[in-house]
């Protein structure tokens, strides 16, 4: 692998000292070429001129030659380069390294600013927090020196440290770092407190939750600085493609010199010159730094979207999606359930949603949290007992010594309640006292604005879209004929999720990739079996940013489409910069090979093709985040 491919380091020291050392090789150039100097030293002009430019060059390839790696482009520029010596080219010698450090200085500034673009967006790390003690004085600590259950205050303009809850006061907060909306969110006491979010007005109190080790912003950073380490098809394609090609071109520019002149009687010297420009020529670099950047690059466009990508490899996944599969609740809906009827058997209303309510009393489904807020009176739990939850079906209870059954109409038809099924749309709770069917309730719960306009953007890359959900095909058909959605699967358990994705990955055409998006909380086992899991919603949720491959900050569907853009985006950069640069390259071989090029030419077309692949590879940083309605 070419070390242009070397190690670049991005600071202000190195860039200065490069600059300098360019000064320096030009004047000692320039004075050897303009004064009639004696021949030894003209030599030593060009010498030092020459060792100025390109001493790390050659003490990179001596290293790696010890090491026994032969074929990188230290070795490259070094044997051409002393071989243009050898053939008393000295001006050309000079500027290929001349030529070459220049190349490397301006690739330097271009991947800075791809890892500084980045790094301001992702600008998330606190520096300190206020901590209070008990006697309510104030001390500055470290982050990871905070203990949970501490209090801590954010003033205005300063970043959330840690993750915790409003305890004091009232402030809004903003997320754009995090979730790429510049809208700002009110925050009171008993909400809950992300860190990396700014204070923009107000004094908070919050009492922590999570040490910084555990804390969201930790986990994003770990995922940011972690998401180059996952390759993709194409970068392990530019891995390969060095190990053959770099050793390819060293035997053809020895060929080049050798067989014509001992076939054709051909001056050695012409053909040792042109052997020489031809290895010039192959330097892979434009290569070998620009499919990495392109690819970085383009999860740094999605992280400014607040849509967070573990590594180039999903980045390639999501490029070509099959099937992109959505979670109904919480992920196409709101997820915030309310009762909209309740259908007592006998007319007694408040019998019907005081049972059902206590039955699920002990849940924090979004579902039973809607019946104990519609019953609204205090539920008393030592009437209570035996509470045995039915997968899949629903719940059953011992309350005031009746047995309550609470859940779908299969809880029903398990113990052979006789009931009326519900004509309504909506999630529908069935309950039974005594076996004794006392009526239904219905509970509905909405789409989110964007999720129809979601669906249709996802239609437009020609892939299908599937919905899962536990809810009645009533219900389900109801939502999915609303969204237009095109397949829906419905009365699903967690294993049946899986089941159906697993099937449906099975299906897929071949390269092609089965995307499935879902909340991050419940749904982690279905996230880590398709090929590119997808979380919504997950800021501050653990449970996502672990188990997805995709992490989408904020509760918008529409960031799925841009998701899938940004990717495709980003894989068509990269095909255009290997494209591009194999065939610049092939053709400058060639033309090499037959004298049409010189060694400066040689040079000006390595440095040129790099530094067009790379500015080429910054347009990902600027994917937009949103698709045009």
């Amino acid at each position: 692998m070419c070390d242009c491919c070397h190690t670049h380091e991005h600071n202000a020291t190195t860039r200065k000292t490069r600059i300098y050392r360019l000064i320096l090789a030009l004047i000692f150039l320039a004075a050897a070429i303009l004064f009639h100097f004696t021949g030894i030293l003209k030599i030593a002009a060009f010498v030092i001129a020459y060792l100025i430019a390109g001493w790390d060059v050659l003490y990179k390839a001596v290293k790696n030659i010890i090491k026994g790696d032969f074929f990188d482009e230290n070795f490259l520029m070094g044997i051409a380069t002393l071989g243009a010596f050898a053939i008393k080219e000295y001006p050309e010698a000079v500027m290929v390294m001349v030529l070459y450090q220049l190349g490397e200085f301006l690739q330097d500034m271009a991947v800075e600013k791809s890892k500084r673009s980045i790094t301001e967006l992702m600008d998330i790390r606190p520096d300190y927090a206020n901590v209070e003690d008990k006697d309510g004085q104030i001390y500055k600590k470290s982050p990871a020196d905070v203990l949970k259950g501490d209090i801590i205050i954010v003033k205005t303009g300063e970043k959330i440290p840690l993750d915790g809850i409003v305890t004091e006061g009232k402030a809004s907060v903003n997320t754009s770092a995090l979730t790429g909306e510049s809208i700002p969110v009110e925050l009171k006491e008993n909400d809950k407190a992300v860190s990396g979010c700014i204070n923009t007005n107000g004094v908070l109190k919050i009492r922590v939750e999570k040490e910084f080790a555990e804390s969201t912003v930790s986990k994003i950073l770990e995922l940011v600085e972690h998401a180059a380490s996952k390759k993709a098809k194409a970068e392990n394609f530019i891995t390969k493609f060095a190990r053959y090609y770099t050793p390819a071109v060293v035997l053809g520019a020895a060929a080049l010199a050798v067989i014509p002149p001992l076939l054709t009687g051909a001056e050695f010297s012409i053909w040792f010159a042109r052997a020489l420009t031809f290895l010039v020529i192959s330097c892979p670099c434009a290569l070998v730094i620009s499919v990495p950047l392109g690819f970085f690059a383009g999860l740094g466009g999605a992280s400014r979207c607040g849509i967070l990508i573990k590594g180039s490899t999903y980045l390639e996944l999501l490029s070509k999606p099959d099937t992109v599969v959505f979670d109904k609740t919480g992920t196409l809906t709101k997820g915030t359930f309310n009762v909209t009827k309740i259908a007592a058997q006998n007319g007694n209303e408040e019998e019907l949603l005081k049972y059902t309510a206590a039955a699920e009393i002990y849940s924090n489904h979004p579902i039973a949290l809607s019946l104990k807020t519609a019953y609204g009176k205090e539920i008393n739990t030592n009437e209570i007992s035996d509470i045995e939850e039915i997968a899949g079906s629903g719940v059953k209870a011992n309350i005031n010594g009746a047995t309550v059954l609470a859940g779908n109409a299969k809880l029903m038809a398990l113990y052979g309640v006789k009931y009326k099924e519900a004509e309504e749309s909506g999630t529908v709770v069935y309950t039974a006292k005594d076996n004794k069917y006392l009526g239904y309730i219905v509970i509905s719960d909405e789409p989110k604005e964007d999720s129809e306009e979601a669906i249709s953007q996802i239609k437009k890359f020609a892939c299908r879209t599937v919905m899962l959900t536990g809810d009645t095909i009533k219900t389900a058909e109801s939502v999915s004929k609303k969204l237009g959605v095109d397949k829906f699967y419905a009365q699903l358990l967690p294993a049946d999720k899986v089941e159906k994705t697993e099937e449906l990955i099975r299906n897929k055409n071949k390269d092609k990739s089965v995307i499935f998006v879902g909340d991050g909380i419940n749904d982690a086992p279905v996230l880590a079996g398709a090929d590119v899991g997808i979380a919504m919603g997950a800021l501050g949720s653990d449970a996502a940013i672990e188990a997805a491959d995709v992490v989408i900050m904020d509760d918008k569907p529409s960031k799925v489409p841009a998701a899938v853009k940004i990717a495709k985006n980003t894989m068509s950069i990269v095909k255009q910069n290997i494209v591009f640069a194999i065939g610049v390259k092939l053709l400058f071989l060639l033309l090499g090979a037959i004298g049409f090029v010189t060694m400066w030419g040689a040079v000006f077309a390595d440095v040129g093709v790099a530094l067009i692949a790379v500015l080429n590879s910054l347009r990902a940083l600027h994917t937009g985040c949103f698709i045009k309605q």
